[in-house]
This record gives C-alpha cells, structure tokens and sequence, in this order.
C-alpha cells in the first residue's frame, strides 16, 4: 500500500532565503540606474565641475554605486542568496581583479623605469 504524500518532493529542498523578485525592485533599480546614468551625463556634456579629473573621478564614483544597483537589483545578489556564496564569490572575484591590475600596473611602471633606454646615443654606448 502506498504511502500518502500531503505535499511535493521538490518542495522538501525548498530553502526560504528572505529574497523575494518583485516588479517594484526591478523598477527601482531601472530608475536608481537612469539617475546613475544621467547625473554623469549631465556633468560631462555641461562641463559642471570644470576640471576633467575631477569629473573623471565623479564618474568613477557613480560607475561604482551603479555596479552596486545592478548587482542588488538586477543579479539578487546579497548575503542570504545561497548561502552566501555568490556574495563570497564575487568577493574573491573583486581580490583577485584588484591583485592583478595593481600587480600589472606595478610590473609596468617599473619596466619603463628600468629598462626603456635614455634618448641619447652617446650615454647608450657607455652603459654597462
């Protein structure tokens, strides 16, 4: 005689991780990312700030925030989201990125530090 089940097998590996999609997050996010798009916009094409390196900077900030909404809105990524192991994930990620561009700037800069040879021939032929 079968056993009687009151409820589904997928539903004995339902995990409840507090993160629910919903169509006002996903409207969120595309307005907090229209703003992040066009304060940018508006202080390059109007030269706001007035000193290019500066604006760069501003816009590097607000690259940065807009990175964040997309990942919280768009990707559902956040601490409760399996464990917390894409949030570990993307953690590593960022490390190793961070490592190997300042390792590769490092590694460059001291390349032509070192080794681009100085303009005059004469100073060539005495090096050792």
């Amino acid at each position: 005689m079968a056993a009687d089940h009151s409820h589904d097998h997928h539903d004995d590996h339902h995990d409840d991780d507090g993160f629910h999609v919903s169509y006002k997050g996903y409207a969120t996010g595309f307005i907090l990312s229209v703003i992040l798009t066009a304060i940018p916009f508006w202080l390059v094409m109007g030269k706001v700030l007035g000193n290019p390196k500066l604006t760069g900077l501003v816009i590097l900030g607000f690259a940065a925030v807009q990175m964040v909404v997309h990942m919280v809105y768009f990707l559902h990524m956040n601490a409760k989201v399996e464990g917390g192991w894409s949030m570990l994930a993307l953690l590593f990620t960022v490390a190793l990125v961070v490592i190997m561009l300042a390792g590769s700037v490092w590694v460059m800069y001291h390349m032509n530090t070192n080794m681009m040879p100085t303009p005059d021939p004469a100073a060539m032929r005495n090096m050792p």
